[in-house]
């Protein structure tokens, strides 16, 4: 079993940036077919080693051109979200709890929290997270924190 091979079935076939499957018997040479992408959360420590995690091809490539983002998906209800990535290295680096969105009630609020604990288990499968809903003001917000 080749180290991709065994990155893809570790990994369940889903890119970590955008979350969609990749073709497991795709071509490398293929923007949707399989490849190996290194990413810490954190700055890294001199000496420390990345983990190495499936993304599709292009998704990898356009890491190095801009700076990856995490969507936050239409069916949620959720206004002024935060930027996932940037928040998730905040919280890994100072602890602490931010703010990443507000929602209208709370059982979009509760579709929200539950989308983002599933989302960054497979963002940063090393950190653990929790989501708190704040109910004020006539709207919910809602809170990321480490476990």
């Amino acid at each position: 079993m080749s180290d991709l091979e065994a990155i893809g079935q570790r990994d369940n076939w889903i890119c970590w940036l955008c979350d969609e499957p990749v073709d497991s018997e795709g071509s490398v040479n293929n923007d949707r077919g399989p490849s190996a992408d290194s990413y810490f959360i954190a700055k890294a420590k001199k000496g420390e080693k990345a983990q190495e995690r499936l993304a599709h091809r292009a998704c990898n490539t356009m890491k190095g051109k801009i700076d990856p983002v995490i969507q936050w998906p239409s069916d949620l209800m959720v206004f002024e979200p935060a930027a996932i990535i940037a928040t998730v290295e905040r919280l890994a680096k100072k602890g602490g709890r931010e703010a990443v969105g507000r929602c209208a009630d709370s059982k979009d609020a509760e579709q929200a929290s539950q989308w983002l604990v599933d989302r960054l288990s497979r963002f940063a499968p090393e950190l653990s997270f929790k989501t708190e809903v704040m109910p004020g003001g006539g709207q919910f917000v809602l809170m990321l924190r480490l476990a």
